[in-house]
């Protein structure tokens, strides 16, 4: 049985499989997708290749053709197995059946995925609120051994954990890191105060490699969500999930949803606001807690830039640690005008602390004469960004960056620059350039003390001359 919505296709396709000899084994039909028949047989296979916005179809609408196409498979293929190809494997969400394997195929220059489902109650998806926990069954879900075995590691985590953060007055932190690999999960907790307040749970998976069995991923995923409210004793819907991807490019600052629902928590007695359902990051990088808290305490009448600046939540402690002025550079204008609510969160002068959007490299580039007491660089691992002059890899380009940085410097100044790529390695040009001080150690933060590698962060001045 073979269909499609273009007559002209389907007869082209009848004449073809008459040329081949197959005349009479082929049922051609001309059908939409809200029309497709039912299955002919109670199991088969279904295979599909839509249309996935590369030559023909808009992008967004082609979501309500994917959608349309796994509840046509959901009603009428049950006990069916289905492939589906696509060159936009985001698509392939919108189908609301989790594939049990994926393939990366090339369709000429398209990288595309297969798409291997099976067509069964337990691997529907039901559509549900953007970050929020998925539908299943609960109980069943509890009952496995898996469940109570990963509620007793997050208790003991969160009872040795939860002392220190009281200690040290610590709001928002990581209670668990993929302490067990067959749960791959990052859970932080945020808070509106150390002690009190209100308090969420932002939930990332890290999604399981094509190796891994779908059916086992989704069973261990349903295991650990189901013992978070008990644990964090916390309501579902204060509870927010991501599915963490490989990223290309600029794609972890794209927006996944527009519910620009914020929430102020508290760091060092500081405000910030975070967002736990409209993009893949919060807006406040927890592993940066003790950067941040370093550069306030050396900000003091200096004056202070912040490259790449996100949020400018480091401008922000800059500005506490009585920061003479702070400058904050970003490309993006909602970044920025997340970084505005951030001072006003905490009553600074606006005219005291500049935000500008430019492209860091282009301004470093153009070099107006401005210059900084302490500058903080922290730049993407990548970017191919349409807004850049230059496709940046902070690996490759690092000597380049670190030059032009330390030449917005004035005398005596001080750069701290930071990256989360994970092998970066400082080029040894540098530190002969340069004198260099690694503190990564010093900037790690407890709850991170699993994960080391989460970031590499170095002190960089001019070498001073012996006897000047």
């Amino acid at each position: 049985f073979a269909y499609d919505r273009d007559p002209l296709a389907v007869r082209m396709a009848g004449d073809n499989a008459a040329r081949a000899g197959l005349e009479g084994l082929i049922d051609f039909r001309v059908a939409e997708i809200a029309r497709l028949p039912d299955a002919p047989a109670p199991t088969g296979l279904v295979a599909v290749n839509p249309p996935y916005g590369e030559r023909m179809g808009d992008v967004t609408a082609l979501e309500s053709t994917y959608a349309e196409l796994g509840r046509r498979l959901r009603e009428g293929y049950r006990g069916w197995e289905a492939a589906v190809f696509t060159g936009n494997p985001p698509l392939g969400r919108k189908l609301g059946i989790a594939a049990r394997r994926t393939h990366r195929m090339m369709n000429g220059p398209i990288e595309c995925r297969l798409l291997r489902l099976r067509i069964v109650p337990e691997a529907f998806d039901v559509p549900r609120a953007p970050g929020t926990l998925p539908v299943f069954d609960r109980e069943a879900a509890r009952a496995r051994p898996g469940s109570a075995m990963f509620a007793n590691r997050l208790r003991k985590n969160l009872a040795n954990l939860a002392a220190w953060a009281r200690r040290e007055r610590v709001s928002c932190y990581r209670v668990y890191d993929a302490d067990m690999p067959e749960y791959a999960f990052a859970i932080d907790l945020y808070q509106s105060a150390p002690e009190g307040g209100e308090r969420w749970l932002y939930v990332q998976e890290y999604a399981p490699p094509a190796t891994v069995d779908r059916d086992r991923a989704r069973a261990r995923r349903q295991e650990a969500l189901v013992v978070l409210p008990d644990v964090f004793g916390l309501p579902e819907n204060r509870i927010h999930l991501r599915v963490r991807r490989p990223q290309k490019g600029t794609a972890q600052y794209e927006k996944l949803d527009e519910r620009r629902e914020f929430h102020v928590v508290d760091e060092a007695g500081l405000k910030f606001e975070v967002n736990f359902t409209d993009y893949l990051d919060t807006g406040l990088f927890l592993d940066h807690r003790l950067t941040r808290q370093r550069l306030g305490g050396l900000a003091a009448g200096k004056r202070f830039l912040n490259l790449f600046c996100y949020t400018a939540s480091a401008s922000v402690h800059a500005a506490a640690g009585g920061a003479a002025s702070t400058l904050s550079l970003d490309l993006s204008r909602t970044y920025l005008e997340w970084a505005r609510r951030n001072f006003t969160l905490n009553g600074f002068d606006a005219a005291r602390h500049e935000l500008r959007q430019v492209d860091c490299l282009g301004w470093l580039a153009e070099d107006d004469g401005e210059r900084f007491d302490l500058v903080f660089l922290d730049p993407p691992t990548f970017s191919n960004s349409k807004r850049m002059t230059d496709e940046f890899d902070v690996g490759r380009d690092q000597v380049r960056l670190i030059e032009l940085a330390m030449q917005r410097l004035a005398p005596g100044g001080l750069l701290v620059f930071s990256t989360n790529f994970r092998r970066f390695q400082l080029d040894e040009s540098l530190r002969a350039r340069y004198d260099v001080q690694d503190i990564s150690a010093a900037t790690i933060p407890k709850d991170y003390a699993r994960d080391p590698k989460i970031h590499r962060c170095y002190e960089i001045r001019e070498r001073t001359v012996a006897g000047s």
